[in-house]
């Protein structure tokens, strides 16, 4: 129990393991909790049958493996490769009330759901809305109750 082939297929897996969660599945999943769980019981057990000499070379060894690995990966660009790189184009119009382009009681249809927010279309325009009350349906004709800060507040025409 306890050998070094243990140890370092140990190390190996967890470091591995959080590749996988760097690059493949981004967040706290399992891959990075079994990375730092097969990480920390290969550095233990070096430790615990091998002493605290052989415990620290493997510490050092793994943190610089660790290290060197990150290095690589941001100067390959293996980030850039994986990033998405597309802008997106479309934009949302902002009210303001003196402009008079649009106005209370004007209406419009739901171009997503709203949930309170969302994007309403109004006059061949879009515009950013917050249902008043409730969640308001994809689709769904609307009447702009209130102008507020760069938003219509609406309310449905019809209940849902």
């Amino acid at each position: 129990m306890g050998s070094l082939g243990i140890i370092i297929f140990l190390i190996i897996l967890g470091i591995l393991l959080f590749l996988v969660e760097f690059l493949i599945v981004p967040g706290i999943t399992i891959a990075g909790i079994g990375g730092a769980i097969s990480t920390i019981t290969g550095i233990v057990l070096a430790f615990y049958y091998h002493g605290p000499k052989t415990g620290l070379i493997v510490l050092i060894s793994t943190a610089v493996l660790i290290g060197l690995t990150a290095v690589f990966m941001l100067k390959a660009g293996t980030w850039k490769r994986l990033m998405l790189n597309t802008s997106i184009e479309g934009k949302v119009d902002f009210v303001k009330k003196d402009e008079n382009r649009i106005k209370m009681g004007d209406k419009g249809k739901t171009i997503t759901r709203l949930n309170p927010m969302g994007k309403i279309m109004v006059e061949n325009e879009y515009y950013e809305a917050k249902a008043m009350d409730k969640l308001i349906k994809q689709n769904t004709e609307v009447e702009i109750v209130k102008i507020e800060s760069n938003k219509l507040i609406v309310k449905p025409i019809k209940s849902e």
